[in-house]
Parts: C-alpha cells; structure tokens; sequence
C-alpha cells in the first residue's frame, strides 16, 4: 500500500507561483556532477522526424496524425484524413469529424508550434520534452534557470534556447539588484511568444508555421480603447515585457521580427492569449504555456464532446515528440459532428462562464448548459436539494429571481435568504482561501474546511457552486499537507512551527488521513455529477481517492465518522471511510472505476489511458493480491477452527 510522501509531491506543485523559482545550485541535480550545456554540431538535426511540425505529420505508432491537404491553402497538415475544417456563419472555422468516433478515441496529436515552462517548474521538469525530473536533470551554465532531461533534449532545444538564453540573461541582468540576487525569470508567456517571433524569424513570413500562426483568431478590433481597462493594461504590459525580452531597441529591430508596427505586436500578442493552451502533466498540473493552430480550430462548448490533454502514453520511450497535444473524444461522435472542448473551467456556473468567455476570447457561448431548452433539467453547478428531501432538486435562488421550486414535486424553497447569504459567504470565502493557499495554507484550510459544512446544510449539491470549488480546494490542501511517513535511517531535527503542526502520534495521523479521504470523497460525488463520464478530470480525482484509501493506516482502529458529512448526502455514509481489509477493497473498487474513466479521457488503446491510467492499473492489480492474501488468510483461520471444533 501507499504512503503520505508520493501523494504529497503529487500536490505541492500545484501550490507553485508562476513567476517565482528558488535559485539554482552552482551544479546540477546529479549528486556530484557538474552542470553541462552541450551546442549541436548543425541545427537541421534538431527536431527528430517523429516530431510534428507545419511540414511534416507525426510518425508515431499508434496515433492517427497522418497529414492530409485541408481546405485552408494545404495548412494544417498535421490534422488526420478523418477530420475536416469547416466555416460556418456564426462560428468562423471549426473540425468536424468524417466519421463515427467512440469515447476514448484518439481524435489527433500534434506536438505545438511553441511552449514554455512556467518559471516555478523549470528546475523540475525537462525544458524540450517536459517529462518530470528522474533523477537528474542538465542546467543550461549560460542563463543557469533551464534543465534539460539529457543532451539529446539539450539538443534538440538549442536552436532556439541558445536565442532565449541571452534573452534570460540580458532579462535577469537588468532586473536584479546585486550580483547575488537570484535571476530574475520572466513569465512563460513572455518567454512562449518570444520562441513564436524566433521560429516565425527562422523559417520565414512565408513559410507553412509562420502562415499557421498567422491565421490564428486575433481580436485586437474588439479590444475596449479604454488604456485603463483590465485588459488595456494586461496586452500593455504583455507587449512592454515582449519588447524588453527581445531586445528590441528601434522601428528597425522591430521589422526585424516581422513587426512592422504597434498595430502588429497588439495583434501577436492577441492571437496568443485567445489561442494559447495550458501544458500539464499527465495527472493535470499546470506546467507552462504553449500555441497549437491546429488544436485552436477547434471551438468551445461547456458540455464538449473532446477534451485536449498530455496523456504521456508510452513515457520516456517517445520522449522526442513530447509534449505531445492530444484530442480525445469525451462522447460518442457521430460523422459529421463538430468536435468541440471546453476553453474553461465548466465546473463553473453560468454567469462566470460566460463573464471569463467574453473577456478572454470574446465571445457569448450559445451551448445546451449557457442556452438550455425550456424543458432542460436543472444544472447541478447551481442547484440545491429539495427543501420536502423528496430527492429533487430546485434551481439556486439569486437576488433577480429568489422564488425557486423543486423539479420533482414542485415544493417551493421558502428561507431564500439563508441560502443566499451562504452562498454569498461561501463565495467570500474561496475568493480569500484561493488568494492565501500559498502565502497561509493553514488560514486557506481553516477557511474551506468551515465553509464547506455550511453550504452542505444550507442544501447545496455537491457539484453546486461554490461548495464543489470550496471541497476541491480543502481536499488538494489536505492531501497537500498531509505528513510524510519518516525514514528511519536519517535523524531529522524540525523547527518548533513544524513540531507545533506535525500530528502527536498514530491516532492523530490517522485522523487527518480520513480527513483527507473525506474530502477528496466529497470533492469526486461532485465532479461526478457536473462533468461528464470519463472527463479527466473526473478519472485523476477518482484515481486521487483511490491512492488515499490504499494508504497503510497509521491506526486502523480508530475509524471514525467524517464530520460535516450527513448521511448520503456526499455519497459517504457515516463511518465511512471504512477501517481494515473493507478499506483496500474500496480502494481497490475506487481504483477499478478511476481506470475506467482514465481509459476515455486520456485516450484507450496504445494509450491505456496514460501515465496515469498505467500506474492505476498497477496500483489495482497490487491491492487484488493483497486482497487474494488475505481471503486466502480467513480461509485457512476458519479451516482450522473448524477443524478444532472436530477434534
């Protein structure tokens, strides 16, 4: 069974800033071994030819990526013969699918035009590949915030780092205050736009990913004129930190990039933050940034039928052609259907869905959830349990409209403004939970952790907002602190504040892991009812649960009630989680249905749904010979009572 230590590095990444990194060492990861940084004889070796690119398919077994010419002067050639770019009137371009496709289905894969890190990942993650830290990693000795997993990664990169590595040092050179200050590492942003105008500068205006890049949505002409507006000064100091990244001194560097004017700088810098995507790691932790035309044809619905994700399907064995972007059917597809993801969080409600769309991407979403039919059912993101417990549920009340009924038997919801005033303080609350989950993670799970029982008895679903962005939260912080188990082969001395914190002996320690299962119980009953089956989101958060209840319990018999959870109410009955050999059997059940999820949103078949999907499986198979031990042990305890009863 597990420990606290390997879900614990699970979690600590998340609760990383983007533009803060601890200073790296004078050597490299490697116990011993001094840092290297080695150039490639010649820049055509760089990219390997499983790598995608605008000229090229991808070559790997397995994916559907062959090129095939497109409807849009023979662009996009990395989009299989299956799909089809189409413009509609009210949409502009989008995919359709030629054929009928099932869930789990591998749509297509491209490796993207650009990327980057964020600045608190670059010491753990690979700069080219992004694979995680095995072991060691190699630090660029120039700019000295880079690593790389080996030299062929090192490689395969310079063709453009050795460009960004002046550009960090120049970037860091200005920015600190003395020799000693750490470097100073500009946003992944900054740095993914400054690798788009290099490429775009190498390969030429004309070439097939200059025009790709080019033709991605831009909405300058839609901008608000007003300087002082959010997003005035966001594109303002996106294109102040772009142009200081650069280099650019004059008109004449500017032209040097193919940026004739201010106009044309709005417009890239526009075109990136509509089309941009978020690398993540297999189980969904937000690395960096990065740009895909083709992934960007695709346009949004809060209920889609794709997802994009970074599966990692057969792990270092193909690292070359990491990261690799894949589009992976979430419903059945039938020919002719346009495939759509979801461009934002859906777990939202759709007053904020439709706020952060409109800002963002400049658009109102018309979809089944944003429009629903008159007939529709309620949506769960903003619902709340019948007030007569009949098992229905009543729409959410608001300000504008507080007279709210139960779907099933009509009763309406009388105390509207309890229910408004926890929903109110509910939203307060995660609002300064998610600002101080960094900077005061004790504050941040004081505050979910009483927040939570009060949108449960004010009768909010679970999958109701703000109570499922409230239990998501608390579970990631618990699990996040929960203690590690320690090694007794080294003496460790802690600081007072860490003794104060640590749990006083075994009861305690289990108590916070039953807390912990609790929450990421509670968490996963309301993800299960506002996303679809086998989102993965949905999987990883089953699969999270899953490794909780597989943990060695520090003291198996002090099994105890969650608090704050009635009964049924967030699918955990009192009791629950269970203690002994009916834990590792829940574990076991929680895991069987985590990898069945997996499999649809990280893509089946070669993909055996992802690194994730891979150590799930595994993790199953361990706990059935566990459990096939201990039914074995029952047997032969009674056999022999038995037979001591014959005697």
């Amino acid at each position: 069974m597990s420990d606290f230590a390997s879900l614990k590095r699970q979690r600590e990444a998340k609760n990383a800033k983007s533009f803060t990194v601890p200073p790296p060492s004078a050597v490299s990861i490697a116990s011993g071994t001094t840092e290297t940084r080695e150039e490639p004889r010649n820049e055509s070796s760089q990219e390997s030819p499983a790598v995608i690119n605008s000229e090229q398919g991808n070559s790997s077994p397995g994916i559907d990526v062959k090129p095939t010419p497109s409807s849009s002067s023979s662009l996009y050639g990395s989009l299989p013969p299956s799909l089809d770019i189409r413009t509609t009137t009210d949409k502009g371009r989008g995919i359709y699918s030629k054929y009928t496709r099932r869930p789990g289905d591998v749509l297509f894969a491209v490796k993207p035009h650009a990327a980057a890190l964020s600045a608190a990942k670059l010491t753990d993650y690979c700069s080219c590949c992004t694979a995680a830290r095995q072991g060691s990693l190699r630090r660029c000795t120039g700019c000295k915030v880079v690593y790389y997993c080996d030299a062929s990664c090192q490689s395969r990169d310079w063709a453009f780092h050795k460009l960004e590595c002046a550009a960090i040092q120049r970037w860091s050179g200005a920015s600190r205050k003395t020799d000693v200050d750490a470097p100073v590492i500009p946003a992944d942003a900054i740095r993914c736009l400054a690798r788009m105008v290099w490429r775009k500068q190498k390969l030429g205006v004309d070439s097939t990913w200059a025009k790709e890049i080019d033709a991605l949505e831009s909405h300058r002409t839609s901008l608000s004129k007003d300087p002082n507006s959010q997003v005035s000064q966001m594109y303002a100091q996106l294109a102040h930190a772009l142009v200081n990244f650069l280099g650019i001194a004059s008109p004449q560097d500017m032209a040097a990039y193919s940026l004739q004017s201010a106009a044309d700088l709005v417009d890239l810098i526009s075109r990136f933050t509509t089309n941009t995507f978020t690398i993540s790691t297999p189980s969904l932790e937000p690395l960096g940034a990065c740009v895909s035309p083709s992934v960007a044809l695709i346009n949004h619905s809060c209920d889609p039928n794709a997802v994009v994700v970074f599966p990692r399907p057969n792990g270092e064995a193909r690292k070359e052609v990491e990261p690799l972007m894949q589009v992976i059917a979430l419903k059945h597809i039938a020919a002719g259907d346009e495939i759509l993801t979801s461009y934002i969080d859906t777990t939202l409600p759709r007053d904020k869905r439709q706020k952060i769309l409109q800002e963002t991407y400049h658009f109102t979403c018309k979809c089944a959830l944003c429009a629903p039919a008159a007939d529709a059912p309620v949506d769960l993101r903003e619902a709340i349990w019948c007030p007569k417990k009949c098992g229905g549920v009543c729409p959410l009340p608001t300000e504008e409209n507080s007279l709210t009924r139960c779907s099933r038997c009509k009763s309406p919801l009388k105390d509207t403004d309890a229910v408004l005033d926890a929903v109110r303080v509910g939203q307060e609350a995660l609002d300064k939970a998610e600002a101080l989950q960094v900077s005061d993670p004790e504050k941040s799970i004081q505050l979910t952790t009483k927040l939570v029982p009060i949108l449960i008895s004010a009768g909010l679903v679970p999958g109701s907002h703000p109570l499922l962005a409230l239990a998501r939260l608390n579970a990631s912080l618990l699990i996040t602190h929960l203690p590690s188990a320690p090694d007794p082969a080294v003496e460790e001395v802690h600081s007072p504040a860490t003794q104060a914190s640590a749990p006083s002996g075994p009861a305690e320690a289990q108590a916070l892991l039953d807390d912990a299962i609790c929450a990421a119980a509670r968490a996963s009953a309301g993800l299960g009812q506002v996303l679809a089956e086998g989102h993965p989101v949905r999987g990883v958060a089953l699969a999270e649960l899953g490794k909780l209840l597989s943990v060695d319990e520090p003291d198996p018999a002090h099994a105890r009630a969650p608090v704050g959870l009635p009964n049924g109410a967030m699918g955990a009955a009192p009791g629950y989680p269970p203690s002994g050999p009916p834990r590792v059997k829940l574990a076991y059940e929680t895991l069987l249905r985590a990898r069945a999820e997996l499999v649809i949103g990280f893509g089946g078949g070669t993909n055996e749904g992802g690194t994730v999907g891979r150590g799930v499986r595994e993790m199953a198979a361990e706990l059935e010979k566990e459990m096939q031990v201990w039914a074995a042990g029952v047997k032969n305890v009674l056999s022999d009572q038995h037979g001591a009863g014959r005697r």
